[in-house]
């Protein structure tokens, strides 16, 4: 071979050197655009490239106003929406019928409808009771929401048929009538799911890995665990009993439990509005384990590298009645639990992931009652930040689309799901639409800064263009330079959030695909809440880093926000 042939050669292997490079180096920094950021830049520089975009953005001020503020309680039942925001999976039409509330994970679609399945069957039967045919109809509802509608009485379904019976137990507390009919329907139980890498590292160090051993190894930073919210999630509340149990089990309320519960949360990542945000931060490997029942787990191959670690009460979908049944309702109540546990009707529910890890049993003291659940609650509410409290600005779109019920109904649940707020938190307000407004500056949210608060929000006004992304920046700029005064002055920890508000539409300013790296940069969750929205907009901003996407729709948004503040704020 020639010297220029072999030149030439050698030549083409470093242009293909390069290109190869090239071709590396881009399938690092231009990954996939579905939810996530192109390349995950440092805080340093999302600091710099912010610095460079709000050169470009006109930031107004508005004039801070105090206005009143509602300090009754809340009535519960003018919060939640009408009853068929939850619509019946089964409408049984009989001339003596029977409504159940039922949690979701029996009363859904496919593998999660097995209830659905036994109550359409049963119906066909033509159950006589005293020549009345006897019909069964189904509710879906979370757990959490159900209580909500039985307690303030907003609509009180003869029987409940929760996920376990601490919900049970927390509604008795509340001075309702209701009774245990039956303590098991279908055998579940809940659990956390660990992925294998993490039970492996466990195991070598603690060698059994059980509830405890995960409490213990995320106090140390060992893993990052996430679970729900315990106000809504029959996981959560379930997972909170244990974890306070654990930590004291004399009184789960002690200062012993909640200084250990304290230490717990700071290593928390994030409490989850809903199932689907955590299982979506475990897919991104923010999560090493998370909560799960062990019926939905089943149905997921995709999660089969995760070890299910069972804890607490047993989730067995215990049935209720509530008031007084007349004798032929407690007759066809009790022939449709006769019904459910039948040989052909437990094949059905094992078929769809019930019945299983059944030599598991209840690990969570009956001496603790309903009451104290109750208060579980509440303190988890007040206690979850552990010191370190919430640094929030809400971001309000009033551009022209927003005018109507948009504008009002985002005025009327903000104020109202603010009560829902800890006063330990910092609030700041922005809204946009062609420019940006700092209508509210971040301050302590006492009652004083609550007053401003909503005053800004009633003077909130649409017109315009709809500069979403421009507002996200500014908002990012409030945040970061208020964490670093008050952790400087106070030494204390903040947990940055912001809260979009929004109908989704942006037609002016900066695009997503322009600030995503920032918002990465800062890892702060940014919530969204649609009024009349471009959901899937707003879901891409949220999935940045790992928040969750609300459908404010008219009826139901106080209660979503509500839901969202218990815990989040």
């Amino acid at each position: 071979m020639s010297k220029k042939s072999s030149a030439k050669n050698i030549g083409t292997l470093i242009m293909i050197a390069i290109v190869m490079i090239v071709v590396f180096v881009g399938a690092i920094f231009f990954i996939d655009k579905d939810g996530k950021t192109n390349s995950q830049i440092s805080r340093e520089a999302a600091s710099a490239r912010l610095e460079k975009k709000l050169k470009k953005i006109e930031i107004l001020t508005g004039t801070p106003r105090k206005a009143a503020v509602e300090i009754a309680d809340s009535n519960l039942a003018d919060e939640l929406p009408d009853i068929e925001k939850y619509p019946l999976s089964v409408s049984g039409g009989g001339t003596l019928d029977l409504e159940i509330f039922s949690s979701t994970e029996k009363s859904s679609k496919g593998t999660d409808g097995w209830l659905n399945e036994i109550a359409e069957e049963f119906n066909r039967t033509q159950y006589d009771v005293n020549g009345q045919w006897g019909t069964i109809s189904v509710r879906p509802i979370a757990s959490g929401a159900a209580v909500d509608y039985i307690v303030s009485g907003k609509h009180v379904p003869p029987v409940y048929s929760p996920s376990n019976t601490i919900w049970g137990d927390i509604i008795k507390s509340q001075n309702v009538d209701i009774n245990l009919v039956c303590d098991r329907i279908a055998g579940n139980t809940a659990g956390v799911l660990i992925h294998e890498d993490a039970y492996e590292k466990l195991q070598a160090s603690y060698g059994t890995v059980d509830v405890n051993t995960i409490i213990e190894a995320t106090i140390k930073s060992e893993i990052a665990m996430g679970y729900t919210n315990p106000y809504a999630s029959s996981t959560g509340i379930n997972f909170l009993l244990c974890a306070l149990q654990n930590f004291d089990s004399t009184d789960i309320l002690s200062d012993n439990a909640i200084s250990k519960f304290q230490q717990f949360q700071q290593n928390v990542p994030f409490v989850a509005y809903s199932t689907l945000q955590m299982r979506d931060a475990a897919d991104n490997g923010v999560l090493d384990a998370f909560v799960l029942e062990y019926q939905c787990y089943s149905n997921l191959p995709e999660l089969h590298d995760y070890q299910f670690i069972p804890f607490g009460v047993r989730h067995d979908n215990p049935v209720y009645s509530i008031g007084t049944l007349s004798p032929d309702q407690e007759q066809l109540l009790n022939a449709f639990i006769d019904f459910c546990k039948s040989e052909p009707a437990q094949r059905a529910a094992k078929k769809y992931g019930f019945n299983y890890i059944e030599d598991y049993s209840s690990t969570i003291s009956s001496d603790i009652t309903g009451a104290q659940m109750l208060s579980a609650q509440h303190l988890w509410k007040t206690e979850k930040d552990s010191g370190a409290p919430v640094l929030a600005v809400f971001v309000a779109d009033v551009s022209g689309s927003m005018a109507g019920a948009p504008i009002t109904n985002l005025q009327t649940s903000l104020i109202n799901a603010s009560q829902y707020i800890n006063s330990s938190n910092y609030i700041g307000l922005v809204s946009y639409s062609t420019d940006v407004t700092i209508n509210l500056p971040i301050a302590q949210f006492d009652l004083n800064q609550r007053s401003y608060f909503t005053g800004a929000v009633e003077d909130l006004s649409p017109g315009g263009n709809t500069a979403t992304y421009d507002a996200v920046l500014v908002a990012l700029n409030m945040l970061m330079t208020e964490q670093e005064k008050i952790e400087a002055s106070t030494g204390q920890k903040v947990k940055p959030l912001l809260f979009v508000l929004s109908d989704g539409e942006t037609n002016i300013g900066n695009n997503l695909s322009d600030i995503d790296d920032i918002v990465s940069g800062f890892e702060v969750p940014c919530y969204t809440i649609g009024y009349n929205a471009d959901l899937k907009k707003l879901a891409e901003l949220s999935a940045i880093n790992e928040a969750a996407s609300i459908n404010a729709d008219s009826d139901d948004v106080v209660y979503n926000l509500k839901s969202l503040f218990n815990a989040q704020m």
